[in-house]
């Protein structure tokens, strides 16, 4: 099996979506982070995120445009029926409870307008990054329920599957404190295994980074999968 290309999240983002003028909803928005690129790029983007504080980041974070923050579970959307040129998991849909996946998708279709585009993007359970926060959270299972829930909803009604794309998207941190306060940013409930853990967690950050530039670099396996609102 050929290793996958490397590239940037930014950049199959562009390849993937027309963003100039389009209604975007991202679902599991953590900080704010890629509601703000979006917004540069020309979106109207609204960020959905059920932790208080990374909502709390999101917001403290300097505006790029016109975007907006709502708390609220992929499995129950704060927003009207069929608003959606374009709905984003990214790097969220595994977080969704495996009872509520489906349900989440189900939600992404009622707020997309027909022929809009949901776009999943899922870490794949492999590679140094994944390997190095497995102590603390072993994601294998949820992330391959997740694209279970993926695939049975790329077969329809509700939805038609566009494209899959697997690439590496380089991570980098400046330090092991940087890496760990974003693993409990991520999922609060971390924080005490990382507390128990951390001596171990470390040595598994420092086993599997490449150092070079001053930083900390990991190459994480992705899965983008684009899907088209059936109507």
């Amino acid at each position: 099996m050929s290793t996958p290309p490397r590239r940037k999240h930014r950049e199959v983002i562009e390849e993937t979506l027309t963003l100039k003028g389009a209604r975007v909803a991202d679902i599991g928005c953590g900080d704010g982070a890629l509601v703000r690129l979006m917004t540069r790029l020309g979106a109207r983007v609204t960020g959905i995120e059920p932790s208080a504080g990374q909502l709390e980041r999101a917001r403290a974070a300097e505006a790029a445009g016109d975007e907006d923050y709502q708390q609220g579970g992929g499995e129950d959307l704060p927003l009207p029926d069929s608003i959606l040129d374009v709905a984003v998991f990214f790097n969220s849909l595994h977080h969704v409870p495996v009872a509520l996946q489906s349900k989440a998708l189900e939600e992404a279709a009622r707020v997309l307008k027909p022929g809009g585009l949901l776009h999943i993007l899922e870490p794949i359970a492999d590679g140094p990054n994944f390997r190095a926060t497995r102590l603390i959270d072993d994601e294998t299972v949820v992330r391959a329920e997740a694209y279970d829930a993926i695939l049975a909803a790329a077969e329809g009604p509700l939805f038609t599957a566009e494209r899959q794309l697997v690439y590496l998207a380089p991570i980098k941190y400046g330090s092991f404190a940087e890496f760990r306060d974003h693993m409990v940013a991520v999922d609060e409930r971390r924080r005490s295994k990382v507390k128990k853990w951390e001596n171990e967690l470390r040595a598994a950050f420092e086993d599997n980074a490449e150092e070079r530039d001053g930083a900390f670099h990991f190459d994480q396996p992705c899965r983008l999968n684009l899907l088209r609102r059936a109507g």
